[in-house]
């Protein structure tokens, strides 16, 4: 069974920076794809980032592009969202999640999921 666990949420004003981070287990993970999606209340999950097996490839939604910065460790399976300039509308619960072969946005795309971190910006 494939285990994803994300850590690193929180509240924090607007303006500020979190990381959050994903560390994978029981999978090859340095040959998945690996995404960042959130879910506010009410909408649907949305993608915010993601990165190639390798870290050679990285694609944003324009809604976080020149503000969040998605990286992996191989290493350590583990892959990070930087999150600065936070805004009030980037407050949601942010999921990581794997994939084999090429990155994608579409969440359909992704098999394995993580339970979820809480991120609250306060305005």
């Amino acid at each position: 069974q494939v285990r994803l666990v994300e850590s690193g949420g929180g509240l924090v004003q607007a303006g500020g920076s979190l990381r959050l981070s994903c560390a994978a287990s029981l999978r090859p993970f340095s040959r998945d794809a690996m995404g960042w999606f959130r879910q506010a209340p009410g909408k649907e999950r949305e993608f915010v980032a993601a990165i190639s097996w390798s870290g050679t490839r990285t694609l944003y939604a324009d809604s976080v592009k020149g503000r969040f910065t998605i990286s992996r460790d191989n290493t350590k399976n583990t892959v990070y969202l930087q999150m600065n300039s936070l805004k009030p509308e980037d407050t949601a619960v942010y999921y990581c999640a794997a994939r084999e072969d090429i990155i994608e946005t579409r969440p359909l795309e992704y098999n394995y999921w993580g339970q979820g971190t809480q991120v609250t910006v306060s305005s």
